[in-house]
């Protein structure tokens, strides 16, 4: 979109201000890997180039790998697509934000998306404030919507713990006026946790709660803060579900002008986090260590492991990208 139509949306997501058609061939200079630590090559190889797979989406979200293709959604766009390791891109699912009607160029359509134990594909619908679970035929019927009767404020991002409960986070960005909104039934943007047919507000004292993501050993939950302060909290996970007091993993101050903000996250196998930030994705040691980041010439909103974890898909604006790795991600604990 040009600048004059940058609305509240592009700047709370930090979507960069720029027509989806000017998205240009990146260069040397605007799609880089920084490394700030010699330990970030035993996790990309040096020589590794970021490759754009596919481009001409308004902004793109929710990536899932599933059976050999990279599911993604097109908030602006209202839609879900897929594109394979060609580039070849397929629509999947039209009207996916649960709106009718949907707001033009509205960041209301759909979100993350995780494979469940069954096979079937749980679907964020963020304008429809609803979790909601696909059939063969991809259509949707409604799996989570409310907490003690009250609506939910948007469902972001979701991910199953190594215990198989479902988490996610419901930050208020499907609602036009976010926390001030008349619609806002909850008095808190929490981090909920599901299991046994049981949704419980696990952390409730974050602004905006956005991406999550779990240690491989399922011992420690990383959640992405967008805002008005922002950062990585790290908690430890007991039993049931239970969390310890958060530690901060990393905090972005007023300096960080790039576009961008915390968004989505992933851990890959040796516990790094890659977390999306101002300026890229950072690369992130358990203790806080930042060893890279990669340099896009999109706000990377969110990233998504496959190839059994060899190689990362970027969700960026108008763009998807992807990049080889020396260490294996970890993959989503239901796959298909």
């Amino acid at each position: 979109m040009s600048a004059t139509r940058c609305t509240r949306w592009a700047w709370l997501i930090g979507a960069a201000c720029i027509a989806t058609a000017n998205a240009a061939t990146p260069d040397t200079p605007s799609t880089r890997i920084e490394r700030m630590d010699p330990a970030l090559d035993a996790l990309i190889a040096p020589g590794t180039t970021i490759e754009r797979v596919a481009t001409g989406f308004k902004f793109t979200e929710g990536p899932m790998w599933r059976e050999g293709r990279l599911w993604f959604s097109d908030l602006r766009a209202d839609k879900v697509f897929a594109v394979d390791r060609s580039g070849k891109v397929e629509l999947l699912i039209e009207h996916a934000g649960g709106l009718n009607p949907f707001p033009p160029d509205s960041y209301l359509g759909s979100n993350a998306m995780a494979t469940d134990k069954d096979g079937s594909v749980l679907l964020v619908q963020q304008g429809g404030r609803k979790i909601v679970r696909l059939d063969a035929h991809r259509k949707p019927t409604t799996l989570l919507d409310r907490y003690q009767g009250k609506q939910l404020n948007s469902p972001n991002d979701l991910v199953f713990a190594p215990d198989g409960s479902l988490w996610f986070t419901d930050p208020p960005f499907g609602l036009a006026g976010m926390d001030k909104d008349p619609a806002k039934q909850l008095p808190f943007n929490a981090v909920y946790r599901y299991a046994d047919g049981k949704l419980e507000p696990v952390i409730k004292d974050l602004t905006l709660p956005n991406g999550l993501a779990f240690s491989p050993d399922g011992k420690t939950l990383y959640v992405a803060n967008f805002g008005p302060e922002r950062f990585v909290n790290a908690y430890d996970v007991g039993t049931n579900g239970t969390v310890g007091k958060p530690r901060v993993l990393i905090k972005y101050g007023t300096e960080e002008r790039r576009p961008g903000g915390p968004d989505g996250l992933k851990v890959d196998s040796a516990g790094n986090v890659w977390t999306t930030g101002p300026g890229g994705i950072r690369i992130i040691t358990p203790a806080g260590k930042v060893l890279g980041q990669l340099v896009l010439p999109e706000v990377a909103a969110n990233l998504a492991f496959a190839e059994q974890g060899k190689v990362a898909y970027i969700t960026a604006t108008s763009s998807i990208y992807k990049l080889a790795l020396r260490t294996a991600g970890t993959m989503p604990l239901y796959q298909r």
